[in-house]
């Protein structure tokens, strides 16, 4: 089967949509399927074109590819994106008329069986994609946590919804962040959670700290909570480390705050294998988040590592960990520094978290996400 999958954002940057293609791209590969993923890239590069293997597979030069896609799949650069603020961050999506031609004219010489498209109602690639109908068009639903600006944009998504011939969500928050621009369409929108890369980190050699080390990763903006998490560590009077991992607009104003307490290590953005690193190597991966998450595979991912959760009580997190972190009242530095201290202090529950983590990655594999789709794009082609 020849699956394209389409991402509006670029896969220059870590980010939750960019993982699950990444990760659904490789899975895809991995049970025999031609796979090509058509996604921004930055920096720019002069070109992009579709290139013949020996396999029927297409891609780009090894310099054009982004970071952690394998080299089995093909791949083709849909421009530079721009950072636009929606919910609370910043999406870099693609949007001049260059971007989407190329997006178009890699498809219709490509000729999938199937074209999947994450974030479909984003404007640029993906939303070019939605209305090239060149195959069956699956799109999956990411966004939890709406707007003004993306309720305005009912008369669009209606549009675009009527080019799906299906729809998933990640999640419950997800498929109702959707119903506010759709309706009650939305109902016929199933949930597909997403999946862990669980090779990855259940091998990863875990990092040397010669210290109980707590790990945090994602963007520094406010919604991710890390001006949290750091309030709460300051409250935490013992010798331990934190690891903050990923870069974003608070990060001066943070380092500036909370820079002086030298357990801090401030990690910067790092690749693929040395995040996989960290989360084995630390003792609680924390993930304070305030809101605006459909989905929490980055817990699924230090589950994988063998680290014990502590996460904000939210429905995208709960949903991700079900009983196999410890969940704490999100916005709250002091409800989350009792709730790290008694895990210190207890051996045996983060044991127990640790063994509870393992079991609910497998359960979330992104090889069983991959099958759930393929049974999907299946039925989509013998329709």
């Amino acid at each position: 089967m020849r699956v394209a999958l389409v991402c509006p954002y670029s896969l220059s940057r870590r980010g939750g949509v960019q993982g699950q293609v990444v990760g659904l791209a490789a899975a895809l590969t991995r049970s025999g399927h031609d796979v090509l993923v058509v996604a921004p890239l930055d920096p720019p590069r002069s070109r992009s074109r579709v290139a013949t293997r020996s396999a029927g597979s297409a891609g780009t030069p090894g310099r054009d590819r982004p970071p952690g896609l394998s080299e089995e799949v093909g791949f083709v650069a849909a421009g530079r994106s721009l950072r636009i603020p929606v919910n609370g961050s910043q999406a870099p999506i693609a949007l001049g008329p260059r971007s989407t031609w190329r997006a178009v004219r890699t498809l219709r010489s490509w000729r999938p069986d199937v074209i999947h498209v994450h974030e479909p109602f984003v404007p640029g690639v993906a939303w070019t994609a939605l209305l090239t109908r060149i195959a069956p068009v699956v799109g999956t639903f990411h966004r939890s946590g709406s707007g003004a600006l993306y309720r305005a944009t009912r008369p669009l998504a209606r549009i675009g919804w009527s080019r799906l011939d299906d729809a998933v969500a990640v999640s419950a928050a997800a498929r109702a962040t959707l119903t506010e621009v759709v309706g009650d369409r939305a109902a016929r929108c199933e949930l597909v959670p997403n999946g862990v890369d669980l090779d990855r980190f259940e091998r990863a050699e875990p990092w040397p700290s010669d210290r109980p080390t707590l790990a945090f990763l994602g963007r520094h903006e406010s919604r991710k909570g890390l001006a949290v998490l750091l309030e709460a560590f300051t409250g935490i009077g013992r010798d331990i480390g934190l690891w903050v991992i990923g870069t974003g607009p608070e990060t001066a104003s943070l380092r500036s705050r909370f820079g002086a307490d030298e357990r801090i290590e401030w990690c910067g953005s790092l690749g693929d294998d040395d995040v996989a690193r960290r989360l084995a190597g630390a003792e609680i991966y924390v993930a304070p988040s305030i809101g605006g998450e459909s989905f929490g595979v980055v817990l699924l991912e230090a589950m994988a590592a063998s680290t014990a959760v502590v996460a904000s009580d939210i429905e995208g997190y709960r949903l991700a960990a079900g009983d196999a972190a410890q969940l704490v009242t999100p916005g709250d530095p002091s409800a989350l520094s009792a709730a790290l201290s008694l895990l210190l202090d207890d051996p045996e529950r983060r044991s127990s978290l640790v063994t509870a983590g393992r079991v609910r990655a497998r359960e979330l594999s992104v090889g069983l996400m991959a099958a759930r789709y393929l049974a999907r794009y299946e039925r989509l082609i013998s329709a």
